[in-house]
């Protein structure tokens, strides 16, 4: 049942990507999101990755919090379509990596991660940091 959730989510978030948190990841530069987005990637073999499943679910639990740092999960689950990001970043199986709006990479993970300690993780990063001290007046 989760799995089926998440696909429809995937296969949604594919068709309308300008407001959806999560994009088919195949057809995605991470240029894109330069300065803008912080782009969280979803790597497996296949949609049927019981790591992958554990991932995506606690990812769309908790949605709206990685929203708030302005995350954008991007999924990629077929290895044979040589995507851009598979170029970049050479996952191997499942993967959890994520990027930085400056373009680094800040984080590589072999198994799922559930999204407190990735919000934990962002919440540390430089580029946060300085959203913080902007949003609260630098007190």
């Amino acid at each position: 049942m989760a799995f089926t959730a998440t696909a429809a989510i995937a296969q949604d978030a594919s068709q309308d990507p300008v407001d959806s948190p999560i994009i088919d990841g195949t057809t995605t530069n991470l240029n894109e999101f330069l300065w803008i987005k912080r782009p969280l990637i979803v790597f497996a073999d296949t949609p049927a990755d019981p790591r992958y499943v554990e991932q995506m679910g606690y990812i769309t639990e908790r949605l709206d919090v990685l929203e708030e740092r302005d995350v954008v999960v991007l999924t990629d689950t077929d290895p044979a379509a040589r995507s851009e990001l598979r170029k970049a970043l050479r996952p191997r199986g499942f993967s959890l990596v994520l990027v930085g709006k400056d373009g680094v990479i800040y984080l590589r993970k072999p198994a799922p991660w559930r999204v407190r300690e990735i919000t934990r993780s962002i919440d540390k990063l430089p580029v946060r940091q300085q959203e913080l001290r902007d949003h609260t007046g630098g007190s």
